[in-house]
């Protein structure tokens, strides 16, 4: 069967956990720029969608294609990490420390920066000939979402804050559930699924995931979008990759490892 019980689900997440620990500082930023520059491409792909059929639906019906491809890739985006890699540590598997874990974490971070800065200036080469010509409608667009997720945000004051927290909460819960669904079958097909249904719920909600913020955010300043750099960092990209950490680890990570991994068979300890 390509199903995989709990248990076993929850040894094969520690095994990766570990697995990505003891990368090579090398191999790691190179999967997280690749990571990162598939799923802003989606991201962009979903906003031309929507604008283009008047449909967000439709886009985040479609976004998901490129984050099944990271995954079947065996890419890395700091969401998936913030997950996965506290496991190995919770299981005392043989040299993963907190500095062997935030080492990971930080590398996962500037490769998935790289990409997804990489793929905000060519799409905005994209949407103006080369910044020869005003943003089309798709480039407008990012501008108009960079605005309403940054200063939209602060005009609640610390509302605003707390909603934007809760957001990247639940993005990585639905994020990160994804990643443990492909993880649950063996088959291409299986894994697919399992990550499209998540993935679909957390973009059409407007959920809020730091990396594809790093695409939506930079493309914004590019393309005219009334905000800055800083109401950026402050009012967006700090808080969810905070509410990203938390809500991967508590309502995916620790759920899972508490109740199939101490209490299931097979916790492999170093």
């Amino acid at each position: 069967m390509s199903y995989v019980n709990p248990p076993d689900l929850v040894r094969k997440m520690v095994d990766a956990g570990e697995a990505k620990t003891f990368l090579s500082a090398r191999d790691t930023l190179i999967r997280a720029f690749m990571a990162a520059a598939l799923l802003t491409l989606g991201a962009a792909f979903a906003v031309t969608v929507t604008v283009q059929t008047g449909e967000p639906l439709l886009g985040a019906l479609l976004f998901p294609a490129g984050f099944c491809l990271v995954y079947l890739m065996g890419y890395d985006l700091l969401t998936g990490v913030f997950t996965l890699v506290p496991l190995a540590l919770l299981d005392k598997r043989r040299g993963v420390t907190p500095r062997a874990m935030l080492r990971n974490w930080g590398l996962v971070f500037v490769g998935n920066l790289g990409g997804a800065l990489t793929v905000a200036v060519m799409m905005a080469v994209i949407f103006t000939y080369g910044f020869s010509t005003p943003p089309d409608a798709v480039g407008q667009q990012l501008g108009t979402i960079g605005e309403g997720r940054t200063v939209g945000y602060a005009e609640h004051g610390a509302a605003g804050m707390l909603t934007l927290f809760i957001r990247g909460v639940m993005c990585n819960w639905m994020v990160s559930t994804g990643i443990v669904a492909a993880m649950m079958s063996t088959s291409v097909p299986g894994k697919v699924i399992g990550m499209w249904l998540p993935i679909m719920m957390f973009f059409y909600m407007g959920f809020e995931h730091s990396i594809v913020n790093m695409f939506l955010f930079p493309s914004g300043l590019m393309l005219g979008g009334d905000f800055s750099v800083m109401d950026y960092i402050v009012w967006n990209e700090i808080p969810t990759i905070v509410g990203n950490l938390i809500g991967g680890i508590t309502f995916v990570g620790l759920t899972l490892y508490a109740t199939h991994g101490r209490t299931g068979r097979g916790s492999r300890r170093g």
